[in-house]
């Protein structure tokens, strides 16, 4: 569950940023902030869905999952294929928020 969980929040993250992109950088109405805030909302709630004690080991890792699901986006969205270099980075990112998760603590 905590897998899809971060996958949809990076989602609402980058759709919620991307509309505000789109608005200052691309030149689109600003009708675009309505669902771009709405989806930051979305964002929010679902971190806190996230099965972990202390918020900010869930936003830490969270961070590797969202650096891969804006790779996803580089390619499916506006159409840039990553690299090889992209790719790895995401992994040992990925690997760093599992660490970061689900490593065993101590005491």
């Amino acid at each position: 569950m905590t897998a899809f969980v971060y996958i949809a929040a990076a989602f609402a993250e980058i759709v919620g940023c991307f509309g505000f992109w789109a608005w200052l950088r691309l030149g689109r109405s600003g009708l675009w902030l309505a669902p771009a805030i709405a989806s930051l909302c979305l964002f929010a709630y679902l971190l806190t869905r996230v099965e972990t004690e202390q918020a900010g080991r869930a936003f830490a890792a969270y961070g590797g999952v969202y650096i891969v699901a804006s790779l996803a986006w580089l390619w499916l969205v506006e159409g840039a294929r990553p690299d090889r270099w992209d790719v790895a980075g995401g992994a040992i990112c990925l690997v760093g928020a599992a660490v970061i998760l689900w490593g065993p603590r101590t005491g």
